[in-house]
């Protein structure tokens, strides 16, 4: 951060938004810790976090990879018959 003296808007660099944006990418690290750190708002964080010049690369590959999740569509066609007293179902 860079600012000069009686200054009240920061200016952050590229490498400290970067740097900034990486620390919340660890394991375990939510966006609040990191922001109360840099005394910034966390909203800050996030509209970094999605500008593309920023994100860490770790996060851009962990949600661009495929995973095995597939999600099936499901259509129900009337109500089940209730089981008739004694029965053993």
């Amino acid at each position: 951060m860079t600012g000069m003296k009686g200054q009240k808007k920061r200016f952050w660099s590229d490498e400290e938004k970067r740097s900034i944006c990486r620390q919340t990418c660890a394991p375990g690290v939510s966006v609040a810790p990191v922001a109360r750190r840099y005394a910034m708002n966390s909203n800050l964080i996030f509209t970094w976090l999605r500008d593309p010049r920023f994100a860490p690369a770790e996060a851009e590959a962990s949600s661009g990879a495929k995973d095995d999740t597939l999600f099936l569509p499901v259509e129900i066609t009337g109500l089940a018959a209730e089981p008739e007293p004694g029965s053993d179902l």
